[in-house]
């Protein structure tokens, strides 16, 4: 085995260049539209079975695009997710990025009413006087928040639903994947923080 010398600035590109020849040995292909969400998805996780699980609804990414240009903002559920995202390029369209699961009022409701900080960051997104999207890497009940919001009327731009775990997280997507709300899935168990980052960059940086 031998170590190639490749400039820092090469990395990238060289990793994006191995992702898409061996999905094209897989014999996998993705529409134009998706596919840099896939290729950057599987570039942050060396996981090639996202390219088999990731689900997206029609249009998904021109309506994205389409919100951040009108200065929507982003929400995630992690301080994490918050950091991977791409702030600067958001904020050349008005939007910023929210992360409200270590605030105090957050915090404390969630304790009196025993139900998870990410369940009442949802609740206090809800707020937000501009469009929102929703990116969520960890808490499945952030999902089954913002289904219940979308039964009783509320509309966010689209939802990025790839929390990771064993606990409610299938049934979790499967509540997003039945509502009319633009979406981007993984289905199953797999997914995170920096997953629902890497989506949200794919995004910012092809526009």
């Amino acid at each position: 085995m031998e170590i190639r010398h490749i400039l820092p600035s090469d990395i990238e590109k060289e990793s994006f260049r191995i992702i898409r020849k061996e999905l094209s040995e897989m014999g996998k292909s993705f529409p134009e539209d998706t596919e840099p969400t896939v290729i950057r998805v599987i570039h942050t996780t060396a996981d090639f079975e996202y390219a088999d699980t990731m689900t997206f609804s029609d249009n998904v990414i021109e309506r994205a695009k389409n919100a951040i240009k009108r200065g929507a903002h982003i929400v995630t559920d992690t301080n994490m997710a918050l950091q991977g995202i791409s702030r600067k390029t958001l904020s050349k369209y008005g939007g910023e990025v929210h992360c409200f699961m270590a605030d105090t009022d957050v915090a404390q409701s969630a304790g009196i009413r025993q139900v998870t900080r990410a369940y009442v960051s949802m609740e206090k997104a809800r707020s937000i006087d501009k469009p929102v999207i929703y990116a969520i890497g960890n808490a499945p009940t952030a999902l089954i928040k913002l289904r219940e919001m979308i039964d009783e009327g509320y509309r966010p731009e689209m939802i990025i639903g790839v929390p990771v775990g064993f606990v409610n997280v299938i049934e979790a997507k499967e509540l997003i994947l039945d509502t009319d709300i633009p979406y981007i899935i993984n289905k199953g168990r797999k997914g995170g923080s920096g997953v629902a980052a890497a989506i949200c960059n794919s995004i910012l940086y092809n526009i």
